[in-house]
């Protein structure tokens, strides 16, 4: 399931990476693999980043009192963008869809459960992700410290961070999600990168052909029993005419 670690991109690069089709999808063993590679600190990051689809920004402005536990939800309202001179901005998401609420697994609760008590400071206020003297995160800084050594350590070197929320995408279309759940999942207002998703493999195909073929074919089955009798037990006219044929 894994292809180039990158694509054609155009526009902002936000955009461009959810459109671009051919960003390396990981499978479920390398998500579980990476998880155990990073530091304890960023576990629950990336889980949370395949399993609730979300963007790097959004992640790291997630605040405790979005997190609710008992429901597996978390709540996106805004994302932290880093300014040229050094400072942070939280600002809305990337669009008016991008504050949503997403359902995460339940197999996730204990690690983000972790996390929290662990690292992450008391008060719904507080970041849920920081870095290790409690600021909020810096990419340039996790990538290098704690993103590349951990792709070391598992052999996937050529992995992007912004790859674990595509794998996640592809996950969820994988489930049978419709076009709208996964637009509202992914927090898109328009349905241009959510197709993308839904372009099936040939295996997905396959397994959509054996549910039809399920759904169907008892009705199918059905019919043709009794297309072979006519009302009353009487031959069909079709298996009339197939008599007279071999007679002749």
């Amino acid at each position: 399931m894994t292809g180039p670690s990158g694509g054609t991109r155009t526009g902002s690069r936000g955009a461009a990476q959810d459109r671009s089709p051919e960003r390396t999808v990981l499978t479920l063993r390398q998500v579980g693999q990476l998880a155990d590679a990073i530091h304890p600190r960023y576990r629950a990051l990336v889980l949370l980043a395949v399993f609730g689809s979300l963007r790097w920004g959004e992640l790291a402005a997630l605040r405790r009192g979005d997190l609710d536990l008992e429901l597996c939800t978390v709540r996106v309202e805004r994302s932290l963008s880093e300014l040229p001179g050094g400072g942070f901005f939280y600002g809305p998401p990337k669009s008016a869809a991008g504050r949503r609420v997403v359902a995460f697994p339940d197999m996730i609760r204990a690690d983000l459960t972790r996390h929290l008590a662990a690292f992450a400071s008391p008060g719904d206020d507080a970041l849920i992700f920081t870095s290790p003297t409690g600021a909020p995160l810096r990419h340039g800084n996790f990538r290098s410290r704690y993103w590349l050594p951990a792709l070391v350590r598992c052999g996937l070197t050529t992995i992007h961070f912004h790859d674990l929320r595509h794998t996640g995408n592809t996950l969820t279309a994988g489930t049978g999600a419709t076009l709208r759940e996964l637009m509202d999942r992914m927090g898109h207002s328009s349905t241009r990168a959510a197709l993308i998703y839904l372009y099936g493999s040939d295996a997905r195909q396959r397994e959509i052909a054996a549910s039809l073929g399920k759904l169907a074919g008892k009705e199918l089955k059905g019919r043709r029993r009794a297309s072979r009798k006519a009302p009353n037990g009487e031959a069909s006219g079709t298996q009339r005419a197939r008599r007279g044929s071999q007679a002749s």
